[in-house]
């Protein structure tokens, strides 16, 4: 709901008066959006039986998806696009890795798109220094002090991420988690700067009432919801993906197969930290799949839309496999620069970017 309410939905609640306002960059404009509140218990959404992996969470997508394509089978030949951002870096992946996986499916999945996401912690983390430390394009938010700390700090997480990707159990995903997590985003709070915008304080964003709006009794009883409040995040389901080491999983190595059947695009807005544009660039180029080479050569394209003065971001493509940096946008790319997120799924959705 707050991709919906915040990002990019058919309409945006700015103000505290909580009325709905247009907004003229919706990704609705080009396509029909279906907003998902998941894993189970997050949002509106909810169930008896928690689930704590994104393999688990990909069980129920699958079937919600299944069930509403049945429901409204006008739907079911369409084009479909599934699309997320930040830990939607392991959810989309595996998500479309079980949909591709049946063959009698009434899902007709086209494309894959993940922004600002976290899906090769191995490589993504040993670019956390250079982001907070002036190499992403930004000021560096750090002091020489910290940044030598955070540089201290990587051998033993990339250590610890290493035996994860090797078959580690629960617990040693789980440590490699709370242990980099602890070194790396402990040592940027001394920044004051926020983990999603690093241009920005920390608290300092600007305010959103989109949970106050879904909270209002008039909206919950005309959406028909079943549970008692909406909450934009849920800490115990995060905790308890934490503690089954779903964070750390090498969920990059699901994306080569995927490639073999749709297209696969990757954004990153460039002032994010936590899942910064240097790390999505890196593991990216890094991917080991038979198109690597022509990846590694494709050459950096400017992007700019119809009506832009000026570039809003570059992209980079090959066969069926893109990255696309967004200038001056954080953690959530739609929110910060509206019109070009939607010049960029256009385009992507038109198949400008991959061969149809």
């Amino acid at each position: 709901m707050i991709g919906l309410l915040d990002e990019l939905g058919p309409a945006k609640i700015p103000n505290r008066d909580l009325k709905p306002v247009r907004n003229p960059y919706s990704w609705n404009n080009n396509a029909s959006v279906v907003f998902i509140d998941q894993p189970v218990n997050t949002g509106f959404s909810y169930s008896s039986q928690a689930v704590s992996t994104t393999a688990a969470a990909s069980k129920d997508i699958y079937a919600l998806l299944t069930l509403f394509f049945t429901q409204f089978p006008q739907y079911a030949k369409q084009d479909f696009h599934i699309s997320g951002e930040s830990h939607a870096g392991h959810y989309i992946p595996i998500f479309s890795q079980e949909i591709l996986s049946h063959k009698a499916r009434n899902i007709n999945l086209k494309s894959a798109l993940i922004g600002n996401g976290l899906t090769d912690p191995l490589t993504q983390y040993k670019y956390y220094r250079p982001m907070a430390c002036g190499e992403g394009g930004y000021p560096s938010v750090l002091g020489d002090s910290d940044c030598q700390t955070m540089d201290n700090a990587l051998p033993r997480c990339q250590s610890l991420i290493q035996s994860c990707y090797d078959g580690g159990d629960t617990q040693t995903c789980a440590s490699a988690t709370s242990n980099c997590n602890n070194a790396i985003f402990g040592t940027f709070s001394r920044s004051g700067k926020d983990i999603y915008d690093i241009r920005q304080n920390d608290g300092a964003c600007t305010p959103s009432y989109s949970s106050q709006f879904l909270n209002s009794k008039t909206v919950m009883k005309a959406l028909g919801v079943e549970v008692d409040r909406f909450d934009s995040c849920n800490s115990n389901i995060n905790g308890n993906f934490v503690s089954a080491g779903d964070w750390m999983l090498p969920i990059h190595r699901s994306i080569p197969r995927i490639l073999e059947q749709i297209p696969v695009l990757i954004y990153a807005g460039d002032a994010d930290f936590i899942c910064n544009w240097l790390g999505n660039r890196a593991w990216t180029n890094a991917l080991e799949w038979p198109g690597k080479e022509a990846f590694s050569k494709a050459k950096v394209e400017p992007l700019r839309s119809v009506r832009g003065k000026a570039d809003y971001g570059n992209v980079k493509t090959a066969q069926k496999f893109a990255f696309v940096q967004i200038y001056q946008a954080g953690h959530m790319v739609p929110a910060d620069q509206p019109e070009p997120a939607m010049d960029m799924f256009n385009r992507w959705i038109s198949g400008e970017w991959f061969s149809k």
